[in-house]
């Protein structure tokens, strides 16, 4: 009698645990009677509106983190608009190697937003793009968040859909006009798709986030490819990722034709100079085989070191996540081992494994109990109720980080942005104004700021001595140019800078307060029209500038001032003036 009264407290305690969701009895209790999973877990409404609004917000208020952003995409978008802004050597019709078509995406949002706003609300064009990527980016992750939640719970779901939302790298990747960006959304929704089992929709949307999005995200792809292979009808799954792929190549092809005014493959084109042709990145920066790691928890904090441990949790506890959610989140291991292998590394090479980053942080919070279970426990164990009340606190604790970072980033290196809006207040310099800048290039937040009296941006000469870029030049072609002054090689060119800097009317500077003199502090020849704080990164402690920390951040930091100055109007033009 005894036995059989402890064996039944043994099953009714361990019950809960068992009846976890995973177990064939939870889920053929799920089943409809034709044999489908019944529709359970969150329901679309709450993660499309958590995330519609926090990239509402990225949108308004994101950085521009990367100067490849603006030159690279925002600069040709801004030509093929209103027919002017910069053009890099990538863009020569003799290297070829941006594609088009993906400006062209965009293009379906920027087209119709420079017709209604016209060429005096330029910025509201730029803000239009960004909200059209934040549309993309709340559609793929609701899709993924609803899906986990009907696979693996709600909770699990609502953890993930917590550091969608608020996790500093998410926040700033996912509005920013990148390919790796868009190869984010692409390997967001394939995910999505590979755990609902439609795995030929799965393939066909990795092909697209390799072709239109990124090259090289191939490989952050080829897990739920390989296993879309397999499981999958083969033959269907096959021709729907070949199919997908071979038309999106002919779509590139053709607008690189139509741009480059010659028959050529941008996709090739630059895996061919990376890989084939012994690319030279390298030019373009090198940092140490850390760089990630410190990059990551950077962005994600401990979410970050978490994610790196989903594998130890993932095999420890098979039935729950092995093997569909180790192959989804299989790929951050092989990014991060071949990204940290190459010599070039940049912070946005990392984004198309963000969200995955979210999703295995959130399956090893959600398995904490796990960590303290056997067949002997039970829900009144002191260490299983001490792993429950532990999920909810660190999951506090990363999102509070991750929001110090994150308003740490926005209020310290915001300034650009907004010293370029004050442009359009100050049309009274004149038409045919020149705003010239210096060292500040690599911040220039794109032409959709400089306001139409501004007839040129010119850069003046600080010290760089690589090459920048220069105007698309239409007497040459305009996209199907190949100027000369363009090379490979980031080689500057003589004819980069403005000569005569008195042929400037306007200045953008940041003033760092260094021993050396900046051109601001010449008040007989400068008037200061805006000037905002800039996070000073050289004399601020690393600790207090990459994290908020209150009472301490505003103290402990140095920041300089980015001004927007104006030329002085000398004694012969007053006189005019007064004539």
């Amino acid at each position: 009698m005894s036995l059989s009264s402890a064996r039944q407290r043994r099953h009714t305690a361990a019950s809960p645990l068992a009846d976890d969701g995973y177990s064939k009895e939870a889920k053929d209790r799920r089943r409809r009677p034709d044999g489908e999973e019944a529709e359970e877990g969150i329901r679309w409404f709450l993660p499309f509106l958590a995330l519609g609004l926090l990239r509402h917000m990225s949108a308004n208020s994101n950085l521009i983190h990367d100067c490849d952003e603006v030159f690279n995409y925002w600069e040709p978008l801004h030509f093929l608009l209103y027919r002017s802004g910069f053009q890099t050597w990538e863009y020569s019709s003799d290297h070829a190697l941006r594609s088009y078509l993906y400006l062209f995406i965009h293009g379906i949002v920027a087209g119709p937003a420079s017709s209604i706003f016209g060429g005096e609300h330029k910025v509201r064009v730029f803000y239009s793009v960004r909200f059209f990527l934040g549309l993309l980016s709340t559609i793929t992750e609701t899709v993924l968040v609803v899906v986990l939640s009907r696979r693996y719970g709600k909770r699990l779901a609502c953890y993930v859909l917590a550091m969608l939302c608020l996790t500093s790298g998410c926040f700033f990747a996912s509005t920013s006009f990148l390919p790796s960006s868009f190869s984010m959304y692409a390997v967001t929704l394939s995910s999505a798709l590979f755990l609902l089992e439609k795995y030929s929709s799965a393939v066909s949307v990795a092909a697209a986030g390799v072709i239109l999005g990124w090259p090289f995200s191939i490989l952050v792809f080829l897990p739920i490819t390989v296993y879309s292979l397999m499981r999958g009808p083969f033959k269907r799954v096959f021709l729907s990722g070949f199919l997908t792929s071979l038309s999106l190549l002919v779509l590139s092809f053709v607008a690189d034709y139509y741009c480059y005014g010659r028959w050529t493959s941008s996709v090739f084109n630059l895996l061919k100079y990376n890989v084939l042709g012994g690319g030279e990145s390298h030019l373009y920066g090198t940092e140490g085989a850390t760089f990630y790691l410190r990059n990551g928890f950077n962005n994600f904090n401990f979410a970050f070191v978490l994610a790196l441990l989903f594998v130890g949790v993932a095999l420890s506890a098979r039935k729950k996540f092995a093997p569909d959610l180790l192959i989804v989140v299989s790929p951050i291991y092989i990014w991060l081992a071949f990204m940290s292998l190459q010599a070039h590394k940049e912070e946005r090479f990392l984004y198309p494994i963000y969200p995955l980053i979210c999703v295995a942080a959130a399956s090893v919070i959600d398995s904490f109990p796990d960590f303290f279970h056997d067949k002997y426990a039970s829900e009144q164990s002191i260490l299983f109720k001490v792993a429950k009340g532990l999920r909810p606190l660190i999951l506090g604790f990363i999102l509070c980080t991750s929001h110090s970072r994150t308003f740490s980033m926005l209020n310290g290196y915001g300034a650009p942005l907004q010293i370029y809006e004050h442009l359009e207040y100050h049309e009274d310099t004149g038409p045919g104004s020149i705003l010239c800048v210096g060292s500040e290039w690599h911040r220039y937040p794109s032409s959709f700021f400089v306001p139409s009296y501004i007839s040129e941006v010119r850069w003046i000469d600080d010290g760089f001595r690589g090459l920048l870029p220069f105007p698309f030049n239409e007497t040459l072609g305009g996209t199907t140019a190949a100027p000369s002054y363009f090379n490979d090689k980031n080689k500057a060119s003589d004819k980069q800078y403005l000569k005569d800097i008195g042929a400037c009317n306007l200045l953008m500077e940041l003033d760092l307060r260094r021993p050396y003199p900046s051109r601001g502090n010449d008040l007989s020849t400068w008037e200061t029209l805006a000037a905002l704080p800039f996070l000073d990164r050289e004399l601020s402690p690393a600790l207090y500038r990459s994290f908020f920390i209150p009472y301490q951040w505003q103290h402990k930091n140095v920041f300089g001032l980015y001004k927007l100055l104006r030329r002085l109007p000398t004694a012969d033009q007053e006189q005019l003036k007064s004539d």
